[in-house]
């Protein structure tokens, strides 16, 4: 049975449910026998089933401040205790949430706290109103912890203050000018954490969709042949790859048309019901009279509830093709609905895009 927009969202969300909120009763009254159990579940389990992950997440913090014993240091004392107990990495978020929503005349306290907190799960989002209310201080700090010894603070100053950070609000400014933040980046273009090179890839990503420019004016300087670092640059330019950005695909080598043929493009069966999938197949011939470097990638434009498509491009693969040789290339694509994409019926059209040049069209139907 395909799972639908409705039916996904709550395992999500589930992360917060009322045998969690049990949890946190428990375990604080363990840390704080005075702890009014009872009170502190009526309030963050209010309308609990109509409300998203964040708002549950925010409303257990706004629960605490009503429940715990009284001044923000007093209760802080409390959370960092609380914070090894809770059973669930991303659950344990809401206690940064805590310092977001009342820690902002205890600034120096609040910016340990976060840093304290980001180890058990996050502070990238609490760290945000912050960097909002007064962004030059929070990121003298955030470039501190850049570079700290614990690889979850070295992410978080990267993290907490990326321009277009997911199921958070955009920082207009860092948008408008990156460039308050190259320091923390150059601090961790190279580290040794995979965890942290993510979050440095992702930041400077979000930052190609607004300064192209910078991006490439800031990794002009940073030693691609260093393993890390060109890892890095690679993630950070796929969705200036995607586009077909002819600086970008110079970068790793592709910085010329493909010299091929398409023997074969197809999208198969022609047409599927909601829950199926589809086969996209591909057969490419060099005819290059030297081995050439080759980024296949292909994209399905999703046909949008009011009508029209959305392109969205997917990396397939990258090969060294020899001279008159011919690749086959085949993936499965499953059609389902997501939280982030709901399908709808009508015609999708599927392209096949070498070095960001689209060379052959096909399409599939989706069944009502």
């Amino acid at each position: 049975m395909a799972e639908t927009e409705a039916e996904a969202a709550p395992l999500l969300k589930e992360i917060f449910n009322r045998e969690r909120l049990r949890h946190f009763a428990a375990e604080t009254a363990a840390i704080y026998p005075a702890f009014d159990c009872e009170k502190f579940l009526a309030l963050a389990s209010e309308g609990l089933d109509g409300l998203s992950i964040m708002q549950r997440l925010r409303q257990i913090a706004v629960a605490y401040h009503h429940v715990l014993p009284g001044g923000f240091e007093r209760n802080l004392e409390i959370l960092r205790a609380l914070a090894p107990r809770i059973d669930h990495g991303f659950a344990s978020i809401t206690l940064p949430e805590y310092v977001a929503l009342y820690g902002h005349d205890h600034f120096d306290l609040s910016m340990d706290a976060l840093a304290f907190f980001t180890r058990f799960g996050s502070s990238e989002f609490a760290v945000r109103h912050f960097l909002l209310k007064d962004l030059e201080r929070t990121l003298k700090v955030m470039q501190r912890w850049s570079l700290d010894e614990n690889e979850h603070v070295r992410r978080l100053s990267s993290e907490g203050c990326r321009p277009r950070l997911p199921w958070s609000f955009q920082l207009k400014a860092l948008i408008a000018d990156p460039s308050p933040v190259a320091p923390i980046l150059e601090n961790l273009k190279s580290d040794p954490s995979l965890y942290v090179r993510k979050s440095v890839a992702n930041h400077l990503n979000d930052i190609t969709k607004d300064h192209p420019e910078w991006v490439f004016d800031t990794i002009a300087h940073w030693d691609q042949n260093d393993p890390r670092t060109g890892w890095i640059i690679k993630q950070a330019l796929r969705t200036l790859i995607k586009k077909g950005d002819s600086r970008a695909l110079h970068l790793f080598g592709v910085g010329h048309k493909a010299e091929v043929t398409v023997d074969a493009f197809a999208v198969t069966p022609p047409a599927v019901k909601l829950g199926g999938s589809v086969k996209i197949a591909a057969r490419l011939t060099s005819t290059a009279t030297e081995p050439q470097k080759l980024v296949i990638d292909y994209a399905v434009h999703y046909v949008k509830k009011a009508g029209g498509t959305s392109k969205k491009v997917f990396k397939w693969k990258e090969i060294t093709l020899a001279s008159g040789a011919a690749c086959e290339l085949s993936i499965s694509r499953a059609i389902r609905n997501f939280t982030t994409r709901v399908h709808y019926p009508g015609r999708h059209p599927v392209e096949l895009i070498v070095n960001g040049e689209v060379l052959a069209t096909s399409s599939f139907e989706l069944l009502p």
